[in-house]
């Protein structure tokens, strides 16, 4: 009779269900540019001034110490939320594909065992964009690069990177990634603004295809697009949104616009921020019903060992070189990151 008083007290006071408690898988998606990461071996005339002997004094010992800095950075973007590396990671200004191994095999990175997608391409400065992964969280199907083909007033091409096409599995769900680095701008921004509209005008025709072959696509492009989110490229050309009310199915949602709305930037010119480091996607990862992978935040970046002390340029991205004379730095651009957000079983 007491056993079963106690067992009835018991039923009572102990819920019959206990809710689960919810528990989230975040992926974060980075691009860094990390400013002219060359060897120190003369392949080429665009690499001869970063040698040892060249214009810079670009010797081994510089070379493994931004390589060792770089990596501990992109070891830690992200890693506050989620306790580890990005799972992918965009890159520009690479020489070639030595640096990237050198680069995931650094100690700060080894342990991830990321994965290199990158092709030489014609730009004159000898500079290309490159894709890392996680192997343990994204499997690339199919990638390749695609030419930009511009020309300059006289009719000549003008070479620069490709863009890099990355479809893959990330954590079992099909994801295109593109690479960037638009044209620069110098000359001038308005006279370079051809070559921009024509990078995003690239940009559109590839996510275009992808969209006609699967209109429920999930894209994400990222680089240094050297325009800011409020210029023609993004907001006439690629018609990226910047508010989520107002991306509609099929269309692009830019979370750097609402940020350099605020004065954010990822590097700086002549006291002026610009945001050129842009991470944006396909309104699928807006919704919950198209996509298990959403976006969640965007973030520059910015931690204070990244930013100029003292002098002339305080506050800004603390850089290899600065004025021509080797200064120990990082890059002079920030990088930028992206959290998409699913929920597991508990």
């Amino acid at each position: 009779m007491i056993k079963y008083i106690l067992l009835c007290f018991l039923m009572y006071i102990i819920p019959r269900s206990i809710p689960a408690q919810k528990r989230y898988s975040v992926k974060t998606i980075a691009f860094y540019n990390v400013e002219n990461l060359f060897d120190t071996i003369h392949s080429s005339d665009s690499d001869k001034e970063r040698t040892p002997s060249g214009s810079y004094k670009w010797t081994s010992e510089r070379y493994m110490d931004k390589t060792t800095k770089l990596a501990r950075v992109i070891s830690r973007i992200g890693m506050e939320t989620t306790g580890t590396a990005p799972d992918i990671v965009g890159l520009a200004e690479i020489e070639n594909g030595i640096i990237l191994r050198d680069l995931i095999n650094d100690k700060a990175l080894r342990a991830y065992n990321y994965g290199i997608v990158h092709f030489d391409s014609p730009d004159h400065r000898g500079i290309d964009v490159a894709f890392l992964y996680k192997r343990s969280t994204f499997t690339p199907i199919h990638f390749k690069n695609i030419p930009l083909k511009i020309h300059n007033e006289e009719g000549y091409r003008i070479y620069t990177r490709d863009q890099l096409l990355v479809t893959g599995i990330l954590d079992g769900e099909p994801f295109h990634f593109i690479v960037n680095h638009w044209p620069s701008r110098y000359g001038g921004e308005k006279r370079s603004r051809p070559n921009r509209l024509a990078a995003a005008e690239l940009n559109k025709q590839l996510i275009d295809s992808l969209q006609l072959h699967n209109p429920g696509a999930k894209i994400v492009s990222m680089g240094d697009l050297n325009d800011d989110p409020s210029d023609a490229s993004l907001k006439k050309t690629l018609k990226a949104r910047g508010k989520k009310s107002e991306t509609g199915p099929g269309e692009l949602f830019n979370p750097m616009e609402e940020m350099a709305s605020k004065g954010l930037g990822t590097l700086a010119h002549r006291d002026r921020w610009h945001l050129f480091d842009q991470i944006f996607f396909t309104a699928e990862l807006l919704d919950e019903n198209k996509s298990s992978y959403r976006y969640w935040k965007a973030g520059i970046f910015n931690k204070h060992y990244l930013i100029t002390p003292s002098g002339p340029y305080k506050g800004y991205p603390l850089r290899s070189y600065t004025n021509g004379r080797y200064s120990g730095g990082y890059s002079d651009h920030f990088p930028v990151y992206i959290y998409l957000v699913k929920q597991v079983n508990p």
